[in-house]
This record gives C-alpha cells, structure tokens and sequence, in this order.
C-alpha cells in the first residue's frame, strides 16, 4: 500500500466517522475507498467494520451528555443490535454478494419516511401508551435487531434505519436518538468485527488507517451534530439517506 492510499484510507475515514456521528452512512464512503486500493470485497467489509468502531466510540462519547437517563433502554437495544449483528456477519460469510445488499436501496428509503413522518407519528404513538412512548415495546427491540443484522452484513445507513424507527416508537429528542443510534452503530459494528477476526481475513492496516481517521471525525461529528437544531438534523438525515440511496442504485 502506498502512503497515497493510505492517506486516502483515513482521509475516508475521518469523513466516515463525522458523518456517522451525525446520522449515518460513512460506509459508503470508506467501502468504495477500500476496494479502489485493492481490496477484495469482504475483506473490505471486515476491515471496514472494525476500523469504524472507534469512530462510533468518540462519537457515542461526544452525546454522553444525551445519554443521561436512557442506561436501560440503551442496554436492552444494545443487545439486540449486537445478536443481529452475529446473524449479519453469518450471513456475510455464506450468502451470495449481492443477496442482501438488493433490498439496501428499498431500507432507507422506508427509514427516510420514518424520519420525515417522525414528529407527527411519534406524537400519536405517546397519546396511545406510555409505554410505547418510553421503551418502544416488542416493535423496537424486533426493529433494532434488524438494523444490527443489516449492519452486521454492510452497514450503510444502518444508523438511517436504527433512527427512523426509535424516531416512530419512543417519545425522545431526536438529539437524544441519536445518541443512542451511535451507541448502537458501534455495537454492531463491534461484534460483527470480532466474529470476522476469527473466520475472515483482516487488513490490519487498513483498519488502523480507518480508526484513526473515524476517532476524529467522530469528535469533530458530535460537536457539529450536537448544535444542529432538529428540523436542520432532519434534513441532514434525509439529505444523507437521498445520496445514500442513489449511490447504491449506481
């Protein structure tokens, strides 16, 4: 690897980590990166998810403050990010390539109309049941595994997903999500890594360029993301999830 691609690799990375922070979708910019060096495609997705982890930490450490007071809704959703994130990372290693990644397109396009419907949906929601409103029920925790599935396999826009639908579900700042949404987006990523350390080939250098380059661009993203006012980080999601889409359509 040349110094080029390696600054390449955690230029890609430093992105990845503030967009990730902010909504989500930094896969579709270091994924690209990691095959134009050279690397084989499920090596780039293994060394991708590992590399991204840091990133997702310093940036989950930039919300600390939102996080305050949701320890056990973090806990419960954590877990169901994580055990999905096990099924994704089998999955990655026995399905065909483009066997999962054919509905991506389809995923956050239902996550940005979460988004977009969020605030009026949310309001019903708190209305009908307390509950629901603070712990999103059966629902979230069925939903989450999910987005961990999908982020054990690829990932893109899993943070898109995982905020569309606590958005729906829970009766919280959309601020507050998204902390969460970080939390969750490095569990995923985290355990999918470690299952991929033992069964898959690794770029360990690769995955060094990335998490030095996504450390600080979660620092940098968790101060952008924290000042943004909700309709603006709205719009930024959307905005996002657009591009997201297209550049999965080509």
């Amino acid at each position: 690897m040349s110094w080029l691609e390696a600054l390449l690799i955690a230029g890609a990375g430093l992105f990845a980590g503030g967009i990730n922070t902010v909504v989500g979708s930094g896969t579709l910019v270091t994924f690209p990166v990691l095959l134009a060096v050279g690397l084989p495609p499920v090596t780039a997705n293994v060394s991708n998810s590992l590399g991204l982890v840091p990133g997702s930490l310093t940036g989950a450490l930039g919300y600390r403050d939102e996080l305050v007071g949701q320890r056990s809704l973090l806990v419960r959703l954590a877990i169901a990010s994580g055990l999905g994130a096990v099924v994704g990372a089998v999955l990655l290693l026995t399905l065909p390539a483009g066997a999962f990644k054919a509905v991506v397109p389809v995923l956050v396009a239902v996550a940005l109309v979460l988004v977009v419907i969020q605030p009026l949906v949310a309001k019903r929601v708190a209305e009908r049941t307390e509950r629901a409103s603070a712990h999103g029920g059966p629902l979230l925790l069925a939903g989450i595994f999910c987005t961990g599935v999908y982020g054990g396999y690829f990932g893109a826009a899993q943070g898109v997903l995982a905020l569309g639908m606590m958005g729906i579900l829970l009766g919280e700042r959309l601020q507050r999500l998204n902390a969460i949404k970080n939390v969750l987006t490095m569990t995923a990523n985290l355990v999918a890594g470690v299952v991929f350390v033992f069964v898959a080939h690794v770029d360990w250098l690769a995955v060094v360029l990335l998490a030095v380059g996504s450390m600080l661009g979660g620092v940098v993203g968790a101060r952008i993301g924290r000042r943004l006012p909700p309709w603006a980080l709205r719009g930024f999601i959307v905005l996002v999830g657009i591009v997201a889409i297209v550049k999965l359509l080509t």
